[in-house]
């Protein structure tokens, strides 16, 4: 009877598979977020001798974000009106297509949660926005 000897990995080798999985998962995952943070909004801190934005010729959309969480919308020289975010997706998707310069800014009470500002935001990017600026107001002197 012979018996064959099964070969043995040496202790010296490491199986690389399930890293090269890891890998993959991880560059598919940099290559979904990275569009979103490139499409991201730029912001500058505000300084204390900030000086306005030029006056712009058309009227720019507003979406205030307010202390409560809630979402309204000003187009134009319209007031606020309160709003969900699918109706923000349609309205202003509507607006991009037929003039996609339009102004798009985003005011957000102070005391609103980071997370309600950054679900604006999105919103507006998936409304066709490709640029939404954030709005502040100057700081107070004492």
């Amino acid at each position: 009877m012979s018996m064959r000897r099964k070969r043995q990995k040496p202790m010296g080798e490491i199986n690389v598979v399930p890293y090269i999985d890891v890998m993959l998962v991880l560059l598919v995952i940099f290559m979904v977020t990275a569009p979103l943070l490139y499409q991201g909004v730029d912001v500058e801190l505000p300084q204390a001798e900030a000086e306005p934005l030029r006056q712009q010729e058309q009227d720019p959309i507003i979406v205030t974000v307010t202390s409560g969480g809630e979402y309204t919308l000003s187009i134009g020289s319209d007031p606020d009106q309160s709003i969900s975010l699918e109706e923000i997706t349609d309205l202003v998707s509507r607006v991009m297509r037929n003039n996609p310069q339009t102004p798009v800014l985003v005011r957000g009470d102070r005391n609103v949660a980071y997370g309600h500002v950054l679900t604006a935001m999105s919103t507006l990017q998936r409304a066709g926005v490709p640029q939404v600026g954030l709005m502040t107001r100057p700081p107070q002197e004492n």
